[in-house]
């Protein structure tokens, strides 16, 4: 999702008049009152929301939301172990499962059950004997292209992980750093699915030679080098970038007349299965406002408003899904994935083998 999850960038939400939570810093002294009356998340960059389903949150439930934005995900789960049993915010947002064990095994999260998971399928719900996380959305994170490039050059765009490493696509694609990015992360463990333990160092040896470029997160891979990015801070040269099956939905929302289909496109061969979590924060100062944005994120309301706010599918079944999300998002039958126990089990070896090979 990112979406981290899912697909969300700063620049494409204020495109499309979304405004986020306002960042807000240091908050004031444990046990005061205003501290019984606010409830802080900590999440990625990429959190959204519409300013009226925030607003009835706050109504119903008594409380004010604080958002502290803590970077890129892997950056935000490292700020967290950082922070761990005296915790910056109440509710983390945004733990993904690439990244989920590790927050796990660091004793991060209060149990909590929140109210509406009856209505998330098993599939997503990777600690349902201990729901420690909820799961709160899902996506694919795939490489997306941009459609005028390649229709200006005459070049078929890529479709699959070989294809990336043809020499047509010679310096054309940008990934993020899979040591403090998920989506970075995420596309890393798509290769190791495709071609195995003993064959992913193999194929980014090959990708390094065709001029991949690594930068640390999804924003500036997005926003900053890709030449599709209509909303992106500067007009990149990078015509390939790794993002979301769900990014081309956010190229269209506001253009008229509607095109036929959207600036970008996805290879669909590419693509890697990331769920986002939420968890209540172990020595949260406000525990039982923590509780109620848990089963606030979990709830329908909340959730039909995450797939054109943060790009990415919600994690409810009887969620109902906006036509647009699914008429320029591509849909992903058959995504790589991994065991959960397999990421356990190699991911600091593998991500410290891609660092060694990638970076230097």
């Amino acid at each position: 999702m990112s979406t981290t999850s899912r697909i969300t960038a700063t620049a494409l939400a204020a495109a499309v008049g979304v405004s986020g939570l306002a960042a807000c810093g240091g908050s004031g002294g444990s046990g005061s009152a205003a501290d019984a009356k606010t409830v802080r998340l900590v999440s990625h960059d990429s959190f959204f929301a519409s300013k009226s389903v925030l607003a009835a949150f706050e109504k119903e439930s008594g409380y004010k939301i604080k958002l502290l934005p803590g970077g890129d995900a892997g950056k935000a789960v490292n700020q967290a172990i950082l922070s761990k049993g005296n915790p910056q915010g109440d509710v983390f947002f945004g733990i993904d499962n690439t990244l989920l064990s590790r927050g796990l095994k660091e004793d991060l999260f209060s149990p909590y059950e929140a109210k509406g998971l009856d209505s998330v399928p098993a599939a997503l719900q990777l600690d349902k004997d201990e729901h420690r996380v909820t799961p709160l959305d899902y996506g694919d994170i795939c490489v997306n292209y941009d459609r005028a490039y390649f229709t200006q050059h005459k070049i078929a765009p890529p479709k699959t992980f070989d294809d990336l490493i043809k020499p047509a696509y010679k310096n054309l694609l940008v990934t993020e750093n899979s040591a403090t990015s998920s989506p970075g992360l995420a596309f890393q463990l798509g290769t190791i699915a495709k071609y195995g333990a003993s064959g992913w160092q193999g194929y980014w040896k090959k990708l390094k030679a065709n001029g991949v470029e690594v930068v640390d997160g999804w924003e500036q891979a997005y926003n900053d080098r890709f030449s599709g990015s209509a909303g992106g801070k500067g007009k990149g040269d990078k015509p390939l970038v790794v993002s979301y099956a769900s990014s081309p939905p956010a190229e269209v929302i506001g253009k008229k007349p509607a095109p036929k289909e959207a600036p970008t496109g996805v290879a669909t061969g590419t693509c890697f299965r990331q769920i986002e979590f939420g968890g209540l924060l172990k020595g949260a100062r406000n525990e039982k406002g923590g509780k109620a944005l848990l089963d606030f994120l979990l709830s329908r309301k909340f959730q039909e408003d995450e797939p054109l706010q943060m790009f990415v599918n919600p994690a409810r079944k009887d969620a109902k899904v906006p036509e647009l999300f699914t008429k320029y998002g591509a849909k992903i039958d058959k995504p790589a994935t991994l065991a959960p126990a397999t990421i356990t089990q190699n991911r600091e070896q593998w991500i410290k083998q891609w660092s060694s090979l990638v970076l230097k």
